[in-house]
C-alpha cells in the first residue's frame, strides 16, 4: 500500500532521486507510535532533496520491489504470533536486503524477531529469521521508563522502553550503545540495541527518530549511497527535534 508523500519538487527544488521506505507490518506491529519513525524518514528525505515513497507491508501483501529503507516496529506477543509465518516466508528476501547493505530500523518486537528466537515467559518459542545474532527470553520483570544511551555513532540517543523480553547479543553483532539512564536490552549488561551492517535495532519507542535525527539521517544517507553511489545532504529543519531532545533529557526515569 502506497501513501501520499511530499516530493522534493513540491518543496521547491529538483529531486535528487526517489527513496523507497517500507514499513513492516504496521497493522500488527505499531503499538507505541512506531509509525512515526516512517513519517520522520518521509519528511527528512524530502528535506534532503530526494523524493520519498512510503509503503506499508502487511501479512499477505506482495513484497515491494526496489526497497531502500526498512522500518519495523513493536507489538504485543499476539501481534508477533500473527506475523510470524509471513515473516518466515519473507526471511530470504529480508536477509538478502540486510546482507546487501540496505539500511533498516528495527524496534522492539521486530528487533526480537529478526534475531534467532523469542522465548516467551510461558516457554513458547517464536522462531526469528536469524538476520541478527541475538536471542530474547520473556521474563516477569518489565523494563519500563525513559532511557538515555551513549553511542559511538550517533551521540546521545534518547527514548522510552517498555518490554519484558530481555535480549542478549551474540558475537555477530555489537550494541548500539551503553545505557546512561534506563535498562536497555536486559537487566544485566548495560547495553541497548544492536548494530549489524546497516541495521539499527533498539527497544526505544517514543517514536525514536523524532528525537534522534542523527539516526534518521544515517538511514537516509546509507540508502542514497546504496542506490545512487553518493549522498547530497540538504538542510533539514531540526528546531522541533532539538526541543524534543531537550524535553526528553529532562525526564526522570
Amino acid at each position: 500500500m502506497s501513501l501520499e508523500t511530499p516530493s522534493a519538487e513540491a518543496a521547491g527544488g529538483r529531486s535528487k532521486g526517489a527513496l523507497r521506505v517500507v514499513q513492516l507490518y504496521p497493522r500488527d506491529m505499531n503499538i507505541y507510535g512506531d509509525w512515526g519513525n516512517a513519517l520522520v524518514l518521509q519528511r527528512r528525505i524530502s528535506w534532503h532533496g530526494y523524493t520519498p515513497e512510503l509503503l506499508e507491508y502487511n501479512v499477505g501483501d506482495p513484497f515491494p520491489a526496489d526497497v531502500d529503507i526498512i522500518v519495523g516496529g513493536g507489538g504485543q506477543d499476539s501481534g508477533q504470533l500473527v506475523i510470524q509465518d509471513d515473516l518466515q516466508a519473507r526471511a530470504a528476501e529480508l536477509k538478502g536486503l540486510a546482507e546487501d547493505g540496505a539500511p533498516m530500523l528495527l524496534i522492539c518486537g521486530l528487533y526480537q524477531l529478526f534475531g534467532r528466537f523469542f522465548k516467551t515467559r510461558t516457554g513458547a518459542v517464536i522462531p526469528g529469521i536469524g538476520v541478527l545474532d541475538v536471542e530474547t527470553h520473556g521474563t516477569d520483570e518489565r523494563l519500563i521508563g525513559n532511557v538515555k544511551v551513549s553511542t559511538p555513532e550517533f551521540g546521545e540517543v534518547l527514548g522510552y522502553e517498555n518490554h519484558s523480553g530481555q535480549t542478549t547479543l551474540g558475537e555477530g553483532v555489537r550494541p548500539l550503545g551503553t545505557t546512561a539512564k534506563g535498562t536497555g536490552n536486559n537487566s544485566s549488561d548495560g547495553h541497548e540495541g544492536a548494530r549489524y551492517r546497516n541495521i539499527v535495532a533498539s527497544y526505544l519507542h517514543g517514536s525514536l527518530l523524532p528525537k534522534n535525527p542523527a539516526i534518521a539521517d544515517f538511514l537516509i544517507r546509507t540508502a542514497a549511497e546504496r542506490r545512487y553511489g553518493t549522498f547530497e545532504p540538504g538542510h533539514p529543519d531540526d528546531r522541533y527535534a532539538v526541543l524534543a531532545r531537550e524535553h526528553a533529557a529532562r525526564r526522570p526515569r
